[in-house]
């Protein structure tokens, strides 16, 4: 007889992250905090029973494809040049690399390998693009369109930065790879072959089954999955990665739009056991244990909302100095591909399980504060 224990525990890990997500937007707070706490809750470094974590993987796998895919379709670089300010554009890839920069030094200034701080560098740099959308979309939000918009735009650029950033941080941390080159020749190569494939095939394919609705679903569904795991098989990128160029090789084309649509309820469903099988990771005495560097990453995160604002400033947005404040706090979190960051760093042994939990609680903690201090400014929305 079939063993119904994962699908139980599957169903109530479901269900405490929908409820707990619920709670945690009546209080104005994004729903990933209370995913992660689901997660924490029922990891092995909770009392009582732990989930089968090898089940949840599987799915959380999937969901940071669809996440990361959906994205990459978002991200459409030629409607970026056209309709936003060029200054944008520079500013946040600016501002990825001075975050690094001054995250990889101070890292490195407590005695941590080179990889490690490079690791922390890089997690720390990045912003929520799940979250901005959030903010600029809050019933409560006192963010204006044009600020909403660039708040949006930023985050998003920050995940194309990474796009390269993570194909080179994963050859650091793995040299048996063959290096950096190897790593960037691997990385266009399926650049390119995507490129192709989303370009000539793809949108053909969608089109031909677009009036059959469950059908163009599946195919939709199915790309992601398909091109992220040629990606991470063939060519030895990272799956999320892999599943971000995918998104990136749709973004111009009409029927990828429609794709994306038919995709984010399933991106919603799997990216909920994503965010919980990360907090399974968490262990909350590790986190006592390395509190140094919980308020190394905070600080981090402090000084990335700073620079962002100072950039803006520098790019000459079309913000006034109020909504160049609020951007910069709207950016003061750690996101989603820095959890892909972490991740590659404890599997490479380059940072340990317990500044894996430090910084995911910093995480949380800035997640939690840049989602209600964003509100704080003047309502012109």
């Amino acid at each position: 007889m079939t063993d119904a224990t994962p699908l139980l525990e599957l169903g109530l890990v479901l269900f405490a992250a929908a409820l707990l997500g619920a709670v945690a937007r009546r209080f104005g707070l994004p729903a990933i905090v209370a995913y992660l706490l689901v997660g924490l809750l029922a990891g092995p470094f909770a009392p009582g029973h732990v989930i089968d974590r090898h089940q949840l993987q599987l799915l959380a796998d999937v969901g940071v494809i669809l996440l990361l895919f959906e994205v990459g379709i978002e991200l459409d670089v030629r409607a970026l040049q056209r309709d936003e300010p060029p200054g944008l554009l520079l500013a946040a890839p600016l501002q990825v690399a001075i975050g690094v920069a001054l995250g990889a030094a101070v890292a490195l200034a407590t005695g941590l390998s080179l990889p490690g701080a490079l690791t922390i560098g890089l997690a720390t740099a990045l912003s929520s693009s799940v979250v901005a959308v959030n903010m600029s979309r809050s019933r409560r939000r006192t963010i204006d369109d044009r600020t909403g918009r660039t708040l949006v735009v930023w985050a998003v650029l920050q995940d194309a930065v990474s796009l390269v950033a993570v194909a080179l941080l994963a050859a650091i941390l793995d040299p048996s790879g063959g290096g950096v080159a190897i790593a960037l020749l691997r990385l266009g190569a399926f650049a390119v072959l995507a490129s192709l494939a989303h370009v000539f095939v793809v949108p053909r394919l969608l089109a031909w089954v677009r009036a059959e609705g469950d059908t163009f679903l599946i195919v939709s569904v199915s790309v992601a999955l398909v091109t992220a795991a040629i990606g991470a098989v063939a060519f030895g990128v990272p799956v999320a990665l892999a599943a971000f160029v995918a998104g990136l090789a749709l973004s111009a084309d009409a029927q990828a739009q429609e794709a994306r649509r038919e995709v984010i309820p399933f991106r919603d469903l799997f990216a909920v056991l994503f965010f919980v099988a990360i907090g399974t990771l968490v262990d909350p005495s590790a986190i006592l244990e390395n509190w140094t560097w919980l308020a190394l990453a905070l600080g981090l995160v402090v000084l990335k909302s700073l620079i962002s604002t100072g950039l803006a400033a520098a790019a000459r947005l079309p913000l006034s100095w109020v909504s160049r404040l609020q951007l910069g706090v709207g950016l003061g979190q750690i996101g989603e591909f820095s959890f892909v960051v972490l991740g590659l760093g404890v599997a490479a042994g380059a940072i340990s399980s317990g500044i894996f939990s430090a910084v995911l609680a910093a995480a949380v903690i800035s997640i939690s504060l840049s989602a209600i201090a964003v509100r704080l400014f003047p309502n012109a929305a």
